[in-house]
């Protein structure tokens, strides 16, 4: 999921310095839940791995 917001980064800074802001905003909004989803997913995990070990 890390890889995918990265890939919708580039292409929103490639899609913004060719001009294209409606194409930037979209990827970048799209890379921005992404990540969001990758952190929320990530603390779920850990936290779950240490309820695990106890």
């Amino acid at each position: 999921m890390l890889y995918y917001a990265l890939v919708f980064l580039v292409v929103a800074i490639i899609a913004g310095v060719l001009g294209f802001g409606g194409i930037a905003g979209a990827s970048a909004g799209i890379a921005q839940i992404l990540f969001f989803l990758f952190l929320a997913f990530l603390i779920i995990s850990l936290v779950a791995g240490l309820m695990r070990r106890t």
